[in-house]
């Protein structure tokens, strides 16, 4: 991610006659200790003149110039090329005595910082300043060093202004503090005296500042400059035993970064003018330009490509559109993208956990602003999503659903509640809202029931607990029944917890739209099954009256491919169910439910002993069923209304801190509905009823049936991470404007899509960034209508393995949960020969009838992973015609394998590179034979220098389609997956350093408590070591002093080689008994000397020892950790013992350009 930055500085001094210049002494040299790498630079000086380069006591770098001739002008041009890496400046240590402060340097020391540690004498303001800093309570009680030192810079920041002087010198401290202003220098110049009377030693540091515009623009607060700056500056630097000298801007309040170049630092400013010399008295005109240029961005995920190549980018999307729009491909594009939040990515919510405490904040704040994007007249729907075992709860799915034909399903968006604002509704509301939503749809409300916690089962629990608990404090090891039973105790078991009202929908024409009917249960309650899912989920259907199974109402859902009439108009469904409509009042009130009432009354009925003949419930309609009478009459499904603390969403210890404040809010629980247009109808009576008595609600419950005349977008949980169902684009434009959006609101929601390992490499979500492929409806899909355009993608992508790892994320290989089909299975390619020709013949024998079914049958034993999953694949066909449910018949075709990019702009590129294959297979489809790629598939396929030469070969064959890739817009994508270790030059031979894939396996099962549990080992990593300039018969590189089995790449003087090595040592890796290969030494040994003649070194760790604690907060920080492992010196020393050659250091037989160094 570097950026090369050309500084060019010019102080221009111009006279009314000619003058005679004494001796000038310029300090405009980078100091030797500057920290940034400065590749070039030159130092201009006119007029003629005699230059003696020397340094001053402090080490600072200074040009002694005497002139010999008068002149009319004195000029200085400074021209420097920096190299902007960054780097972190709390990346230090300290020594133990110096890590609290106060502390006292050690007698030496005291001695050699003695010109450092000077003060003057107390002025009144400069000692009441000084005064405020509370002496007494640090030597009660000592701070962190680094702490005290942030603090103090960060007060001088607030506390004096910034202004510009043009005058020469420096203010003392007392009229800066008089003035509360001053320049970068006064500023810099107070904070040396505070810290020297601290006991610190400081010095004054004048230099270069160099700030570039940001990628990336801050959310909250300042984002910097605007336009790349320079100029000249000065600050403080404070020595640290241990760390050495640090910088600290207090013009910024910040620490000095890699923008900061130091020129002199000195106990004195004066030492450390810019320029300084006598000259002729004369009127001089004074001119200064300073200017920055950026010579060299090189690919960066935080801005991947310049408008121009943008512009370059759209236009190949609308060409391929066009070839797209001309075969009638029908082609449709969504995705499920995951995000990270920036805040906290050490919790577990955001690493391993599905669910946690903040994840439903931040998907609700997400899902308001998609919903305002794209659900405009849609409706939310807070759902169920996925179970997996060993979950004690469903996650749940934040859905926005709105109408295809552009008609509102939901006209009032205010009355959705937010369940992060407050609220304190009561069950009396549930009740007043069940109420009155029976009345508008036509319905007695004596069959609303109420639902309560099982007595039973809770005193049976409470007697169950030690004898020597409080059950409001039960001790138990199960978090959730901890809180489960002090919730449930808290508020009584004689309370409500909601209303139901069984419901469905008319199923005969002319008949009444919508009915209810009582429900018949064993107890004097409707007591709820126990657990802290919504009510709806907890309902006691098991009690209900016996119904054979050919009379069971099975819900039916419809087929996809059925032809779908146009929905009700939306003012027609608003009008039904508005309060001015005519609906059926009722003259009696719910009363009160007590146990044993009978429905009249709004209670329950139990089936008690002598209930068994047939007969009616007074005033009803409704029969009591017999004993073991198939009682298919009864209404099975219902509406429920509940109050709860939202707080319960977000896991138990949010929700035992929220009650000490407890919140309210209305809950809907939709029933399941087999008809799109009964959902709707129901959701206009519901806000029809809101709107009536003015409370604002959450829907949950069932989602509406999936259909192609209504659109949805879901945000769901996931481990580790937020995953977004986005809705799918139809053209191109509308893929540019979903991912932009989505990118955008994330990141408006505190979300990201880059997520780092603690040694800084970026490994982006590792959610991935699955992208879904088909039609607008299933009939409409390429896949199914044209079977032959998968076979085309599924043997290009065999026959190509760039495109397998150059998107995908760092968990690969055969127990990855996207493998490829010939991952450690060399007999599932000649398995998958045979399933391509089957669907050629079939297609050649039914043509374009051919049956959707053969496709399914034909792939889906191959697209599997090791254990048979078939969702867990490269190419998952699970909602393609799968025969398991109608949801697996949509005609989508999910691509796996890809990871989340983290910039928009790059996932777009991604996106456009599929539809560009999917138009080129269209056309023609790929015939080929299948690639038996052998362990060469891990061996070479996972070297960057091999994964783009082959990713080249795709985009040639693309730009003979017509399709004109430009490889520099992958370049981001290649330094995202393959970022540069770094690199070293010596006689003419330059050896780079880049990381490499590893596969990751999955472990064997091991004891754990609860169950078993099985690991998977990262412990192995892999770099790639690529060479050029090399005399093959003279030079080889070693590694730790192995010689490297380097290939050749078809360059001359150019090869290439993988270093496998343990990065880490679990005790659940594979062979534990080996250890880490730290440090990582590498030699260029000229086997003729007998020695090295330049090396390098990467540290597997931390090269000082330290041992980060939470993973980088952004890429910068990420980036500084990367490059802080990575030593452009070190090589072995001496006379060695020397290995063969190049060209005859032997390979493995099954990895010839590996190097594993646990063979070694």
């Amino acid at each position: 991610m570097s950026i090369h930055a050309a500084l060019h500085h010019v102080t221009h001094y111009s006279y009314d006659r000619l003058v005679e210049l004494g001796p000038q002494v310029i300090r405009l040299r980078p100091a030797p200790h500057c920290r940034s790498n400065v590749i070039s630079y030159s130092l201009k000086v006119e007029p003629e003149h005699f230059i003696n380069w020397q340094q001053d006591p402090f080490a600072n770098y200074q040009a002694r110039l005497v002139f010999h001739e008068k002149t009319t002008e004195f000029k200085v041009t400074v021209d420097l090329v920096v190299e902007m890496a960054v780097y972190n400046p709390f990346d230090f240590f300290l020594e133990p005595h110096a890590e609290k402060f106060p502390f006292a340097y050690g007698v030496t020391s005291a001695q050699e910082l003695a010109p450092y540690l000077v003060t003057n004498r107390f002025t009144p303001n400069f000692k009441h300043y000084f005064k405020s800093i509370d002496f007494k309570a640090l030597k009660r009680e000592p701070i962190r060093t680094i702490d005290f030192l942030v603090e103090i810079n960060r007060k001088l920041h607030e506390d004096i202004a910034y202004t510009i002087r043009m005058e020469p010198g420096v203010q003392t401290p007392e009229e800066t503090l008089t003035l509360r202003s001053g320049s970068c220098r006064d500023t810099a110049w107070l904070l040396v005296n505070l810290l020297r009377h601290c006991g610190l030693a400081a010095r004054f540091a004048s230099g270069y500042l160099i700030q570039l515009a940001p990628d990336v623009k801050s959310l909250d607060g300042p984002s910097g400059t605007e336009v790349d700056f320079t100029d000249l500056h000065a600050w403080c630097e404070v020595y640290l035993p241990g760390a050495g000298w640090i910088g600290l801007d207090p013009t910024s309040g910040l620490l000095a970064g890699e923008g900061h170049i130091p020129l002199a630092c000195t106990p004195q400013p004066s030492s450390a003018a810019p320029i300084e010399g006598l000259v002729d008295e004369a009127e001089v005109e004074f001119g200064h330009e300073m200017k920055v240029t950026r010579v060299l961005e090189s690919p960066r995920v935080t801005k991947p490509y310049t408008e121009d190549e943008w512009m370059e980018v759209l236009a190949l999307g609308d060409e391929v559109d066009r070839r797209l729009k001309e075969g009638d491909v029908r082609l449709t594009m969504g995705g499920e993208p995951t995000f990270v939040t920036v805040h906290d990515r050490d919790a577990p919510e955001w690493n391993t956990d599905a669910l946690g405490p903040t994840k439903r904040g931040f998907a609700t704040e997400l899902v308001h602003k998609l919903r305002a994007e794209y659900g405009d007249g849609g409706f939310l729907h807070f759902g169920q999503g996925k179970w997996y075992p060993g979950e004690q709860l469903p996650r749940w799915a934040l859905g926005i659903y709105w109408r295809t034909d552009g008609h509102p399903c939901w006209h009032n968006p205010d009355l959705f509640a937010d369940e992060r604002v407050p609220s304190n509704y009561t069950t009396e509301d549930a009740q007043r809202f069940t109420q009155t939503l029976a009345h508008k749809l036509g319905l007695d409300d004596q069959y609303i029931t109420p639902g309560y916690e099982d007595t039973w089962y809770y005193l049976w629990r409470e007697r169950r607990l030690p004898v020597n608990v409080d059950p409001f404090d039960a001790k138990l090891d199960d978090e959730m029944e901890r809180v489960r039973l002090r919730r449930v105790f808290d508020q009584g078991l004689d309370k409500t917890v909601g209303y139901v009202l069984p419901l469905k929908a008319g199923e005969v024409a002319g008949g009444p739209r919508w009915s209810t009917g009582p429900w018949f249960l064993r107890d004097e309650r409707m007591y709820l099954v126990p657990g802290d899912s919504p009510m709806g989920l907890r309902l006691p259907l098991d009690s209900l009256p016996w119904v054979s199974q050919a009379d069971y109402p099975y819900a039916i859902e419809q087929d996809h491919f059925a032809e779908r009439k146009p929905l009700p108009h939306a003012a027609a469904l608003r009008a039904q169910y508005s309060h001015h409509a005519r609906h059926t009042h009722y003259d009696h009130h719910i009363n009160t439910h007590v146990a044993g009432g009978g429905l009249a009354q709004g209670g329950t009925v139990g089936l008690q002993t002598g209930m068994g003949q047939d007969g009616f419930v007074p005033g009803t309609a409704h029969p009591v069923p017999a004993k073991d009478q198939s009682a298919h009459w009864i209404t099975r499904t219902a509406i429920c209304v509940e109050v709860r603390d939202p707080s319960r969403a977000n896991g138990p210890a949010v929700e035992l801190k929220a009650m000490e404040n407890p919140q309210g809010l209305i809950y809907v629980f939709m029933p399941p509905l087999g008809d799109l247009e009964d959902y709707l109808e129901l959701l206009s009576a519901i806000e029809a009823t809101a709107e009536e008595l003015g409370v604002r609600l959450v829907l949950e419950g069932y989602p509406p049936p999936r259909d192609v005349r209504l659109k949805v977008l879901q945000v769901t949980p996931d481990p580790g991470v937020i995953e977004v169902n986005i809705h799918p684009a139809h053209n191109w434009l509308e893929i540019v404007d979903h991912t932009e959006f989505l990118y955008k609101a994330a990141f408006e929601s505190r979300l990201s899509a880059e997520k780092f390992m603690t040694d800084g490499r970026h490994t982006g979500t590792g959610g991935g960034n699955h992208i879904v492929m088909g039609g607008a409806t299933p009939a409409d899909s390429p896949f199914l209508r044209k079977p032959e355009l998968l076979a085309s993608l599924i043997l290009y992508w065999h026959n190509h393995p760039s495109l397998s790892y150059l998107f995908s994320g760092m968990f690969i290989g055969p127990t990855s949960q996207a493998p490829r089909v010939d991952e450690a299975r060399n007999d599932q390619i000649y398995e998958l020969e045979i399933a391509l020709a089957e669907i050629q013949k079939n297609r050649e024998k039914f043509g374009a009838d051919m049956p959707p079914w053969i496709v399914d049958r034909t792939l889906r034993n191959l697209l599997i992973d090791v254990t048979g999953n078939t969702h867990r694949s490269e190419f998952c066909i699970d909602k393609l015609y799968s025969p398991d449910s109608s949801t697996g018949r949509l005609g989508l075709l999910e691509l796996r394998a890809f990871e989340m990019p983290p910039h928009e702009r790059m996932s777009i590129v991604q996106q456009l590179l599929l539809r560009a294959l999917v138009a080129r297979f269209w056309e023609t489809p790929y015939q080929a034979p299948a690639t038996r790629w052998g362990t060469e598939l891990h061996d070479r396929f996972l070297l960057p220098h091999f994964v783009k030469a082959d990713f080249d070969d795709v985009l040639t064959e693309l730009g003979d389609c017509g399709f004109q890739f430009d490889p520099a817009w992958f370049a981001p994508h290649f330094e995202f997956r393959f970022p540069r270790v770094g690199d070293l030059q010596t006689l003419g031979i330059n050896l780079t350093l880049r990381n490499a894939l590893e596969p990751w396996h999955v472990m064997g099962e091991e004891g754990s408590s609860g169950g078993t549990v099985r690991y998977v080992d990262s412990s192995l990593e892999r770099i790639e070591v690529h060479v050029a300039g090399l005399n093959p018969s003279r030079h080889t590189i070693t590694v730790n002093g192995t010689p490297l089995p380097l290939q050749p790449t078809g360059t001359v003087g150019e090869y290439v080689a993988g270093v496998r090595y343990r990065a880490w040592a679990p005790s659940s890796a594979l062979h534990p008994t080996i250890g880490v290969h730290v440090p990582l030494t590498f030699d260029i040994v000229d086997t003729w000397m007998k020695r090295s003649v330049g090396g390098c070194q990467y540290h597997v760790a931390h090269p000082g020892g330290r041992n980060y604690d939470s993973f980088p907060v952004n890429a910068y920080e990420a980036e500084s950790r990367r490059l802080s492992r990575f030593f452009p010196l070190g090589h072995t020393p001496g006379k060695l013992d020397v290995p063969q050659a190049t060209v005859g250091v032997p390979a493995s037989k099954e990895f010839p350009f590996t190097l594993d160094l646990r063979r070694v």
